[in-house]
């Protein structure tokens, strides 16, 4: 389930900075704390950092912080101009010891969690590979795979956490789970349909949301094809954005 907790006191909110998304970067929080809650409330402030949702460790659920194509401060470099940054939350079983070692007091409990934020990650970047057009084996990595590459900070995440725990999850089968998440989708066929517009000046924003950009608006009985549906919201053909279908008529 994807919540809408977008931060309005969070230094990277205010400066309202929009990126063009050419990827997406996997972290994990490096610490001992499985609910997204905590980290929604406690960096909804001056804090410097940000990122665009964090996963729950007991729910699975999203939770969105950001509009996707905000600019966030999640990387340490210059991936935060590129890239979508999502936290996995953590085993509250864990205990760091230095760096990116640990101990756990309960792997079973510990691999549930892990293995709860690896399937929800894996069908939250499928919708944004589609939504982006984003090639999943190509444009996803993680927080260390970017520092290998130059384009973030020093971090080991969230491989080590994987690792440590002995999951058998790697970032090449990440990729490969959400292409074929996309696969799968894709099996069910969204048939597009045209409507028209019934308020006299309709928000076209950049995603599928009032939390999203206003990339332009359009006009009372001008007539759009809808590609995609997304709670309520249509995309339309012209790759303009999204529009609420609460203010339109099917034809």
């Amino acid at each position: 389930m994807l919540i809408n907790s977008i931060w309005t006191n969070n230094d990277n909110f205010k400066v309202k900075r929009t990126i063009t998304v050419n990827g997406l970067m996997l972290h994990s929080v490096g610490c001992a704390q499985p609910r997204a809650e905590v980290f929604v409330r406690n960096w909804n402030g001056d804090v410097g950092v940000g990122v665009h949702a964090f996963i729950d460790g007991l729910t699975g659920n999203v939770y969105q912080t950001l509009s996707w194509n905000h600019r966030a401060w999640h990387c340490g470099d210059a991936a935060n101009n590129t890239h979508i940054g999502v936290e996995m939350c953590e085993p509250d079983c864990i205990t760091y010891t230095s760096g990116a070692n640990f101990t756990c007091s309960d792997y079973e409990r510990a691999k549930a969690i892990v293995t709860r934020t690896y399937n929800a990650a894996v069908d939250l970047f499928a919708q944004l590979c589609n939504t982006y057009n984003l090639n999943p084996l190509t444009d996803i990595i993680s927080h260390r795979e970017g520092a290998l590459k130059g384009i973030a900070s020093n971090h080991g995440d969230p491989e080590h956490l994987w690792n440590g725990l002995k999951t058998g999850f790697t970032m090449d089968g990440f990729r490969q789970a959400v292409k074929a998440k996309m696969q799968s989708a894709g099996q069910a066929k969204f048939e597009p349909y045209r409507v028209v517009v019934t308020a006299s000046v309709l928000n076209v924003r950049t995603g599928a949301g009032t939390n999203y950009n206003i990339a332009t608006q359009v006009k009372k009985n001008e007539v759009y094809t809808i590609v995609d549906e997304v709670n309520g919201w249509g995309k339309l053909k012209s790759g303009a954005g999204w529009i609420s279908l609460s203010y339109t008529k099917k034809l």
